[in-house]
C-alpha cells in the first residue's frame, strides 16, 4: 500500500494531480482543498488513499496535501451511503475545520448545503461521526487539531468525578459545552460544567 509519493507536479487540475518520480507519473483524484495548496508549486508530497470503485472493481487513488485531510475522507467514507466521491465533494467544500465545527455543533444546514448531500445524509454524518470526532477521530495526530482532543475531554471528565459528579452528569454536560465551544480548553469546561452540574 502506498502511503505518500512525493515528486514534480506534472499536471495539476481542480480535481487531480500527475507526480513525476522517477520518470513515473502516478495520478490521483483531489479535492478543492489540496488543488488549493498545491497550486503554484513545482514538486509536492500527496498522501494517498486507495479506493476501490464498487462499479467495475477498479482501483482509484485519491491524493491529500495532509494527513489531516486523508483522515477526515477515510472517517466520512466509513459513514454508510458516503462514497468517495461524496467525501471527496464534502472536502472540497469545507475546510477540515469547518467540517469538524459544523459536525460538533450538528449544524446540518451547512452540510445540507454540500452538493449531492441530502437531509438524512447530513443527519446521518452529525450522528455517526459526533463522537468519533470529540474521541480525536478523523484527525493525524501532527496536526494541530482545531476540535477537543480525547485528552481534553478525559483530563475535564477526572477532575470533575474527583469533585464528586457522576459520570452520566458530566459526559452530558461536556457534550452540551463543546457543542457550542468546540475548541474550549480543559479550563473551560470545568468551569462551565462547575456552573452546570
Amino acid at each position: 500500500m502506498i502511503d505518500y509519493i512525493s515528486g514534480k507536479i506534472s499536471e495539476l487540475t481542480p480535481t487531480s494531480v500527475v507526480l513525476d518520480n522517477n520518470g513515473i507519473g502516478y495520478a490521483a483524484e483531489i479535492s478543492l482543498q489540496t488543488y488549493a495548496i498545491l497550486e503554484n508549486k513545482s514538486e509536492a508530497k500527496v498522501f494517498i488513499q486507495s479506493q476501490v470503485n464498487p462499479r467495475d472493481g477498479s482501483q482509484i487513488d485519491y491524493g491529500f496535501a495532509t494527513k489531516d485531510e486523508r483522515a477526515l475522507f477515510q472517517l466520512i467514507t466509513s459513514v454508510s451511503g458516503m462514497g468517495s466521491a461524496s467525501a471527496r465533494m464534502v472536502l472540497s467544500s469545507l475546510s477540515a475545520e469547518e467540517l469538524r465545527a459544523a459536525i460538533l455543533s450538528e449544524n446540518v444546514a451547512i452540510l445540507k448545503s454540500i452538493k449531492g448531500i441530502g437531509l438524512k445524509t447530513a443527519q446521518r454524518l452529525v450522528l455517526e461521526l459526533k463522537d468519533k470526532i470529540v474521541k480525536g477521530e478523523g484527525s493525524d495526530s501532527d496536526a494541530l487539531f482545531q476540535g477537543p482532543s480525547n485528552e481534553i475531554v478525559d483530563e475535564a471528565t477526572s477532575a470533575l468525578t474527583a469533585l464528586g459528579f457522576s459520570k452520566p452528569n458530566i459526559n452530558k454536560a461536556i457534550q452540551k459545552i463543546l457543542k457550542e465551544r468546540p475548541n474550549a480548553t480543559v479550563e473551560q469546561i470545568i468551569r462551565t460544567a462547575l456552573q452546570m452540574l
